[in-house]
């Protein structure tokens, strides 16, 4: 392939990292050869290894892709918010976060259900380079909110899970089950679900 040829060591490295994200989110780790990779970037297997020694690199390659803007934009988005007090506005923020980041790329979501069910450890490095940003921030909003008063004492990364993981299912849902989503708007549900949370928040 004469384009491929005229590719440079980013561009080929980047072209293996798109397909790599195409294929295995398709087909899964298991079900995506070395040489059908190869065969989708244009390469040999020994060019696709000259740029990627090991599986556990690529990984990190497609996380760094992929993740990169997702963080920045998390933080940009959300920090301002975090350093307020509207309670409603922060979590229907955060909602519409997480459900986006769930939907606008589904092809993450999917790498992500087949790391932990082929037992890959793309899953792994992907919640040890982020969680603690995304729960943290989620988590220090939540401690603001119950110094001041405004909420009732709890465990606040608790909370902070179980938001996420409320939000999150349907947001998974979404990527991957659309059939099992509510009829509802998605504003509507994302509205509903910041409602049933404060009021569980809240102090009588």
């Amino acid at each position: 392939m004469p384009m491929m040829q005229r590719m440079t060591g980013q561009e080929r490295r980047q072209a293996i990292i798109d397909a790599a994200i195409r294929l295995f989110s398709e087909k899964g780790f298991r079900g995506t050869t070395t040489r059908e990779l190869a065969a989708a970037v244009g390469v040999t297997e020994p060019v696709l290894y000259q740029h990627f020694e090991t599986k556990r690199e690529l990984f990190s390659a497609i996380l760094e892709s992929r993740l990169q803007y997702t963080v920045e934009a998390f933080e940009e988005e959300m920090r301002p918010m975090a350093e307020g007090e509207d309670d409603r506005r922060f979590f229907q923020e955060l909602a519409r976060v997480i459900v986006d980041w769930y939907t606008k790329d589904t092809s993450l979501t999917r790498l992500l259900l087949f790391s932990g069910l082929e037992g890959y450890e793309l899953a792994d490095l992907f919640f040890d380079r982020n969680k603690d940003q995304f729960f943290g921030l989620i988590t220090g909003y939540l401690e603001k909110r119950m110094k001041a008063g405004a909420f009732r004492e709890m465990h606040p990364g608790l909370a902070a899970r179980a938001f996420a993981g409320m939000v999150g299912s349907y947001g998974m849902d979404a990527a991957v089950f659309p059939k099992a989503l509510p009829p509802e708007p998605r504003a509507e549900v994302m509205e509903t679900m910041v409602d049933i949370f404060l009021a569980g928040l809240r102090k009588q």
